[in-house]
């Protein structure tokens, strides 16, 4: 299954073009799931969510609908992990309710998490091997990109069935232009592994805010999601941008891409809603 989605699902520029001008905040979630599959759902990385949110998620979803959230910051930018087991514990067992909607969850590291911290990092998933819950991990300490740091990661997460989240910033740093110079927060520039540990395959690619600079780079995840899709692996790609008014339309692209070379055959629900009634105009 290749599940497609966004970061988040309460944008305020989608309104009147990804999703109706008129709809509620409030039905956001469910509109989004009309229209694609996963959701990243960044808002776990601020806060661990209630139970009665929790069961929301779960109501206004339909059953081939995914979850891949993130580990709260709480858990993963307070230095050792290990010291937090209480607390991820807690937001394992508040996410259990999702069931088989919950795709993964994935603990981001920040950079100052470097390969000396790789015992840490491992003594934490061992405590949490017990949850039926595949997990996942994206590094961005620039040092595990050091060939020898870099197997000994791969082995390791492959041994436990962790998955590595690739991050992909290249379209929106080889460009002629800065789109992220608004943005208060910028993505690492770190390089790209194509090297899955573990399955599901999970992908955030930041795109550029222009679809032509983005075309290289979907060309090539193309080609490495091919022999992948092809076996029915579970993939997840999810879609970013410093202007996030444009993710979901790129997303929307690259399906179409992906169904033109026939790796995908399941219609993207986006594409099976009835289209909005225009009001004719008087000439």
């Amino acid at each position: 299954m290749f599940y497609l989605g966004c970061a988040v699902w309460a944008y305020e520029g989608w309104f009147g073009n990804f999703y109706p001008a008129d709809l509620a905040k409030n039905d956001s979630l469910k509109a989004y799931a009309q229209r694609l599959t996963a959701i990243e759902g960044n808002t776990t990385f601020y806060a661990i969510p209630s139970p009665n949110t929790v069961q929301r998620w779960q109501a206004e979803t339909p059953p081939d609908f995914r979850f891949c959230l993130k580990f709260p910051q709480t858990v993963s930018h307070q230095g050792l992990l290990c010291p937090q087991l209480p607390q991820a514990q807690q937001f394992l067992d508040r996410l259990l309710p999702l069931h088989q909607k919950l795709g993964s969850v994935f603990l981001q590291l920040p950079p100052s998490y470097g390969p000396a911290h790789l015992p840490d990092l491992l003594s934490f998933f061992e405590s949490l091997k017990s949850y039926p819950i595949k997990l996942a991990v994206e590094v961005r300490h620039p040092h595990w990109w050091q060939p020898h740091h870099q197997t000994t990661l791969h082995q390791a997460l492959s041994e436990r069935q962790i998955s590595q989240v690739i991050l992909d910033t290249r379209p929106i740093y080889r460009c002629a232009d800065d789109p992220q110079h608004q943005s208060k927060r910028r993505k690492p520039d770190l390089p790209v592994t194509f090297h899955q540990t573990a399955p599901p395959l999970i992908v955030r690619f930041i795109s550029h805010p222009q679809w032509q600079n983005n075309e290289l780079y979907l060309a090539e995840w193309q080609q490495f999601l091919t022999p992948l899709l092809q076996q029915n692996q579970d993939v997840y790609f999810f879609v970013h941008c410093p202007m996030e008014d444009h993710s979901p339309f790129t997303a929307r692209r690259f399906y179409q891409q992906l169904q033109a070379a026939k790796l995908v055959t399941k219609p993207l629900p986006w594409d099976q809603l009835m289209p909005v009634p225009q009001q004719l105009s008087l000439f």
